[in-house]
């Protein structure tokens, strides 16, 4: 479209050219245009060049043309606008002012010499030709700075849509990183509940089950009320299955809301806390370990600390029901302090060597005690067994 539209100038200067009182040559508009058509070719690839065509092309169409090539200078410069930073923007301004300033010379000066303009020149020029030349150069500043302001002020939009283009792209990929990172928090939470609740289960009915085998020939009555506690047990644990589930397809309903931590995590079905602790020990020491709890100090009230204490210790216990081979009895401390609350859990169990990598057991423990700045060891006993110490901040001071 601009070919078409500098063609068709160039067209209708060349027939007012002809014609009293410029007379301009007929070789030189042709020499001049397809000067112009090329720059117009390698604006894209080469624009340094094209521009500095774009400058030297008007001052000699002024001298020696038909003024047709000003548009490229009027182009010229609203691209560099379009294109650049407003610093250079401007300076190309400054440039093709300049070029204007040698062009309108050239145009007054050939409109008051008159033709030939290769000829020989009067010995005197009027008065007024300052005042020509200042009108003319105004007249073609005036032009060039309107084509620069449009050529910023469209340059500065495209940028502006681009950098909303860009911060929205960039904010979509953030929100999809987002919802993977929740999306893979979720799946560990849920590995997490899973592996507690399954696994401490599974534990305690493998127990019961074992001495209800060894003991109904014997002792059929005990035998009878253990496979109870084995049905009662395997009951809840496909009700805390069920719970976690439902939670989960809930979550998935509601367009995958963010991974949540225990800290005030709500469930359509309480969570166990320290105080169901006793009931804990009660149901390990059916299974056939003993379990001695003692409590000491002021507990606190925050729901997900209680939950982390609780499945602290139930990862503790159902790791000496399962892997403390001829372990006695067992015994949990836990100890509230003011500022922080210590869990001890000891079994004399004679078990195997720890393994070189922790299991998924003990790195539960170990990512519920930091979500409230703690920490948790385990490590064997010199005099037989193993420990379990753990160190948890109260809500006051984790937050």
């Amino acid at each position: 479209m601009l070919i078409t539209a500098y063609a068709a100038m160039a067209a209708g200067m060349a027939v007012l050219s002809l014609e009293p009182p410029f007379v301009t040559p007929l070789w030189s508009m042709v020499a001049l245009v397809a000067g112009g058509f090329a720059a117009l070719a390698v604006r894209r690839r080469h624009p340094r060049t094209a521009f500095a065509a774009a400058m030297a092309l008007p001052v000699l169409s002024f001298a020696g043309g038909s003024g047709a090539e000003a548009l490229l200078a009027v182009v010229a410069v609203h691209a560099a606008g379009v294109r650049c930073s407003a610093g250079r923007a401007w300076l190309a301004f400054g440039i093709a002012a300049a070029a204007g300033a040698l062009g309108a010379l050239a145009l007054t000066l050939r409109t008051r010499l008159g033709p030939p303009i290769l000829g020989i020149a009067p010995p005197t020029l009027p008065r007024d030709t300052l005042l020509d030349w200042v009108n003319v150069f105004a007249l073609v500043t005036g032009v060039l700075l309107i084509a620069a302001l449009l050529g910023m002020n469209t340059g500065h939009r495209r940028r502006h849509i681009a950098e909303l283009v860009d911060r929205a792209e960039r904010l979509a990929r953030e929100r999809d990183q987002q919802a993977e990172i929740a999306k893979a928090l979720e799946r560990e939470r849920i590995a997490r509940e899973m592996h507690d609740v399954i696994a401490h289960s599974l534990s305690v009915m493998v127990a019961i089950s074992d001495g209800a085998h060894a003991s109904i020939e014997q002792r059929p009555e005990e035998a009878k009320r253990a496979i109870g506690r084995v049905a009662e047990t395997g009951r809840r644990t496909l009700g805390e299955v069920r719970r976690l589930l439902g939670a989960v397809r809930g979550e998935a309903a509601a367009g995958g809301a963010a991974a949540e931590h225990d800290r005030g995590m709500v469930r359509d079905a309480p969570q166990p806390g320290a105080a169901d602790l006793p009931a804990l020990v009660a149901e390990i020491t059916a299974a056939g370990l003993p379990v001695r709890l003692a409590v000491t100090g002021v507990a606190s009230t925050d729901p997900a600390l209680g939950l982390t204490i609780y499945r602290i210790v139930q990862e503790s216990l159902t790791n000496a029901l399962r892997h403390a081979q001829g372990a006695g009895s067992a015994s949990v401390a836990i100890t509230w302090e003011p500022d922080e609350v210590r869990i001890a859990v000891t079994d004399s169990g004679t078990g195997a060597a720890a393994p070189s990598q922790p299991g998924r057991g003990i790195l539960g423990m170990q990512e519920r005690a930091a979500l409230f700045g703690g920490t948790v060891e385990s490590r064997r006993l010199a005099a037989g067994g193993w420990r379990v110490d753990a160190r948890l901040l109260r809500e006051e001071q984790a937050r």
